[in-house]
């Protein structure tokens, strides 16, 4: 009997701290999620804000405006197809408009490309369907990354039917939470 005591308590030795070190690092992960917020975000328009129109052209040289899709909610990607970051959370983006926009939630992609063949060949290989639009400027010199306070991509705004920030994220996750609480039957 002595003998099993001695064996199952170096068993626990040896198998709390590898749970230790494994809770750990899951609480150290989620510190460094949430806290992207909080270190990319600090300066986004805030919710309750009316949401500046967009006016820019689509990737097929059409005219676009923000206002002409009142009365819906609208999803902003702010990215690029040089960002690495984007291209990762691109799927994602694509899974909530695949699953959200039959309720009528428009997805817009605003790009931050400057050379419109790189910005079609990188939409048509990421598999985007949703409305993209761009000034063709890099980040730091476009009129709408300064009128959403944009200095980092990927960041994304859900804007109300009537035209309100209601999020504003660097976190798609959030976004997807988000579409979620307002289209709970889309809960999976």
């Amino acid at each position: 009997m002595k003998q099993i005591k001695l064996f199952l308590f170096a068993l626990a030795l040896t198998i709390m701290p590898q749970a230790i070190n494994a809770q750990t690092a899951a609480n150290t992960q989620a510190n460094v999620v949430e806290d992207l917020d909080a270190k990319y975000a600090t300066n986004l328009l805030k919710p309750g804000t009316d949401a500046p129109d967009i006016n820019l052209k689509t990737i097929d040289g059409k005219q676009f405006s923000l206002k002409s899709l009142r009365g819906k909610y609208v999803v902003l990607d702010f990215w690029a197809t040089w960002c690495p970051d984007c291209r990762k959370d691109s799927p994602y983006i694509m899974s909530l408009y695949e699953k959200f926009a039959p309720k009528g939630v428009e997805f817009v992609g605003v790009s931050f490309d400057t050379k419109a063949e790189s910005w079609k060949n990188g939409v048509e290989k990421l598999g985007i369907k949703y409305t993209q639009v761009s000034d063709m400027k890099n980040m730091r010199e476009s009129a709408v990354a300064h009128t959403y306070v944009i200095k980092w991509i990927p960041t994304v705004y859900v804007i109300s039917p009537d035209g309100k920030v209601v999020l504003a994220t660097v976190m798609s996750d959030k976004v997807g939470a988000y579409l979620t609480s307002v289209y709970p039957d889309c809960a999976e």
